[in-house]
C-alpha cells in the first residue's frame, strides 16, 4: 500500500494508463477481426472498406505511441495481402 503522496498519484496514473491500454489493444483486434470478417466473405468492397478503416486506426495508434512503427506495418501488410486475395 502507498504510504506516500507520489506513490498514491503512480497508482491512479498507472490505472488510468492501464485502461487507456486495455481499450486500444480491444480496438486492434476489433479493427482487424472486421477485417478477416469481410475476406471470409469474400467481399472485396466490404474488405477494401474496412482496411482503409484498418490502415487508418493502426498507424494512429503508432503516432499515438501506442505500438511501434513496424508492428504496425507488419499488421497492414498482412491484412492487405488478405484483401488482395478476394477475387
Amino acid at each position: 500500500m502507498a504510504n506516500n503522496k507520489s506513490a498514491k498519484k503512480r497508482i491512479l496514473q498507472t490505472a488510468v494508463k492501464t485502461e487507456r491500454n486495455r481499450y486500444y489493444r480491444t480496438r486492434i483486434k476489433n479493427i482487424v477481426k472486421a477485417v478477416h470478417e469481410a475476406v471470409e466473405a469474400s467481399d472485396k468492397a466490404a474488405a477494401s472498406t474496412a482496411f482503409a478503416t484498418a490502415n487508418k486506426q493502426i498507424h494512429s495508434l503508432v503516432s499515438k505511441g501506442f505500438i511501434k512503427k513496424s508492428t504496425a506495418a507488419r499488421k497492414v501488410s498482412r491484412l492487405h495481402k488478405m484483401v488482395n486475395a478476394v477475387a
